[in-house]
């Protein structure tokens, strides 16, 4: 390994922040890959994803985490859960906020919480090449907050575009310089330790909500059953759940074309990442109310 990587900086950052403000996006253009699937719907993160930086300034382990938001069910509790422990153990906290909306209740309950939190925290102020700048009522938010917390850190702002890269490299020098001297914590050569099988259902579940929009995304869940790791091409089987009948016809679309149309950008993307051709063999299932079955959202990582 290269000496000026075992002599540099490595930590862990957690990716945290209310859904839709851009954490994934974020995510993806500072590792320069793609590692989390994104969409404008709630609840497209759904799994703690690690994406591993490594560059001769060392290693940022970056911890993309689900939107809190507001929750109705148990699927949506469980991943504001998870979202809010991602905290615990790190090195710094990267709070993303969309800076073209005003701040709003989880804004507010995120703060709240880095107030008490002792871990270097960046707050990046997303979306600045939208029109409508309410960073103003973010850095207000924050200092009323703070008056009230004795103790409250002082975090670190800065202004990007997770689109368009605007303000990247420097948030990567705030990020490299907030967290601690030492070896890297992953392999060099490693980009991401999520698993294949849950990468692979997310892809396709990227394509599915690209083409479904807001119809019924939050109802649909995959899980890929197999992996036949062939020569020529690898061969994937997939179950997609949905939660009542009439779903599955919306899902596999009229003469099945909104299913193929998914089934094909999304083994051209899979083609792309792993650099052997896919076949994905994808079956619609339907699983009466799977969001508030434990079992499942287990199986799914959810619980």
């Amino acid at each position: 390994m290269p000496e000026e990587i075992q002599t540099g900086r490595a930590g862990v950052v957690a990716i945290v922040g209310r859904t839709n403000v851009g954490k994934s996006t974020l995510a993806n253009h500072l590792l320069g890959e793609k590692v989390s699937i994104v969409s404008d719907t709630v609840q497209t993160t759904r799994n703690l994803i690690r994406a591993i930086l490594t560059e001769p300034r060392g290693q940022l382990v970056f911890l993309d985490t689900p939107g809190v938001h507001k929750a109705l069910g148990e699927l949506g509790r469980n991943l504001n859960k998870m979202a809010r422990s991602a905290v615990q153990g790190t090195d710094a906290v990267l709070l993303v906020l969309d800076a073209s909306t005003p701040p709003e209740l989880e804004d507010d309950g995120w703060f709240r919480r880095l107030a008490r939190e002792e871990v270097p925290c960046i707050f990046a102020l997303n979306k600045c090449d939208r029109a409508g700048d309410r960073s103003a009522d973010y850095r207000a938010l924050w200092e009323e907050i703070r008056a009230e917390k004795e103790g409250a850190p002082s975090p670190l702002w800065c202004t990007v575009s997770a689109l368009r890269g605007d303000g990247m490299a420097a948030l990567l020098d705030t990020l490299f310089a907030a967290v601690p001297e030492g070896p890297p914590l992953f392999p060099e050569d490693i980009l991401t330790d999520y698993p294949r099988k849950l990468n692979i259902a997310d892809v396709i579940r990227e394509k599915l909500f690209l083409r479904l929009r807001d119809e019924l995304p939050h109802a649909i869940a995959v899980w890929v059953e197999e992996i036949d790791e062939q020569e020529s091409r690898w061969v994937v089987d997939a179950s997609i759940y949905v939660e009542r009948h009439s779903q599955k016809g919306i899902v596999i679309g009229e003469k099945g074309r909104l299913l193929k149309g998914a089934r094909e950008q999304a083994e051209k993307e899979l083609h792309g990442m792993y650099g052997v051709r896919f076949k994905l063999n994808l079956w619609v299932k339907v699983e009466k109310d799977w969001r508030k079955n434990f079992w499942i959202l287990r199986k799914l990582g959810y619980a």
